[in-house]
């Protein structure tokens, strides 16, 4: 299959290229008038080797500012001054330490760089004291200002670049868990299904052969309902040009088949609906349905229970789901607050709500959760209730 990517036509030179056109533009924009000055004959001859000897080094060093960023600033400042106290031309040779000074900012140095951008005005400074007459205070003050403009904006480079590398590291965390809760849905809910009937098969192998079979069917149609589910979980971790998976997404229109499931693990569950019902926003959906999966999970594994009542409740701003049984209060999963009722809350809390699970004064254990909308959507159809 093909794809089709949106990509710049035209990109400009980034990393080790751009360094090196930038080594090359400066040399240019330094030579042209340094090479004036050498066809007017002014000037002794070593005098002229050592300014164009800097001008080299200066040049040259910036195939490493990214590499040896403080270095080649330190390098830059003082090939600059030296080359400004040899040469009788003004060229623009200042540009180099001015780049590698930001580069120190932008990968936050700011320490290296504020010693660097004091040590330039400070030599600048000392020109004037000396009486040069090329630098005054007016040029100090220029130079100055430029020096705290570049460090910070290269601070600023730096806070976003970091910003920007935070936000990507948080929310490659929040896909992680949120994968690794809906592995831990699908993988736990089906397994444990298939462990009680597997018990079940095992009971009622010499006793009742026909039964042991109906839960040896229902072991075989759940391994393979794991395996689906798990794919299509795991499908967001595809490529690009993968074919997405066919099968619908978990949610409430599929709550028949976790009350089938839920059956053949000995369960009887009834499913009480109020309120308008109405087609919910798709996070809002899958969490509705994982919550009532845990939950009936851990009714048929760790509560022994034998009825489960779940009531889902269509209000004006949220879902409320309820789903309560009649085994013991504190099922073996749920105590210190086991990973299945943790995920329950995480999925309620991602979506600004919340969800509360612990033992009914009456008997049994319960698990309340709320939803909200999180977008105003019309009603549909009335409950049958």
């Amino acid at each position: 299959m093909c794809t089709s990517h949106h990509r710049p036509r035209f990109r400009l030179f980034h990393g080790a290229p751009a360094d090196a056109a930038l080594a090359l533009g400066t040399f240019v924009l330094v030579a042209v008038p340094e090479g004036q000055l050498l066809r007017s004959g002014e000037g002794s001859t070593p005098v002229r080797l050592a300014c164009w000897l800097l001008i080299v080094v200066v040049c040259g060093v910036l195939l490493f500012r990214r590499r040896y960023p403080v270095a080649v600033g330190w390098c830059t400042a003082l090939g600059t001054g030296g080359y400004y106290l040899l040469s009788d031309t003004d060229g623009p040779l200042v540009v180099v330490p001015i780049v590698a000074l930001y580069a120190i900012a932008a990968q936050g140095r700011l320490q290296a760089a504020v010693a660097m951008a004091a040590a330039m005005v400070i030599g600048m400074s000392a020109g004037t004291f000396a009486g040069t007459s090329d630098i005054n205070g007016t040029a100090v003050f220029m130079l100055t200002g430029w020096l705290v403009a570049v460090v910070a904006l290269g601070t600023v480079r730096h806070g976003r670049a970091a910003y920007a590398e935070e936000e990507a590291r948080l929310r490659a965390t929040e896909e992680r868990l949120r994968i690794a809760r809906e592995v831990h849905d699908v993988i736990g809910h089906n397994i444990s299904m298939i462990n009680v009937q597997a018990g079940a098969a095992l009971h009622r192998l010499k006793k009742d052969p026909a039964q042991a079979e109906e839960a040896l069917g229902a072991i075989k149609a759940g391994s393979r309902e794991t395996l689906r589910e798990l794919r299509a979980t795991l499908g967001v971790l595809r490529r690009v040009d993968e074919a997405a998976p066919t099968a619908p997404a978990p949610g409430l229109a599929r709550v028949d088949e976790l009350v089938a499931s839920a059956k053949l693990a000995g369960l009887t569950v009834r499913i009480v609906r109020t309120g308008v019902e109405r087609p919910l926003p798709a996070p809002v959906d899958l969490a509705a349905y994982r919550i009532m999966q845990e939950s009936l999970t851990n009714a048929a594994r760790h509560s022994g229970a034998g009825r489960v009542s779940v009531r889902l409740s269509y209000e004006d701003e949220e879902l409320a789901l309820t789903v309560e049984d009649d085994g013991r209060a504190t099922p073996a999963g749920a105590a210190g607050g086991g990973s299945g009722i943790t995920g329950m809350t995480e999925r309620a809390r991602a979506l600004g709500g919340e969800l509360a699970a612990g033992p009914r004064p009456e008997g049994g254990f319960a698990v309340r959760a709320r939803l909200p909308y999180g977008m105003t959507r019309e009603p549909t159809k009335e409950s049958d209730g």
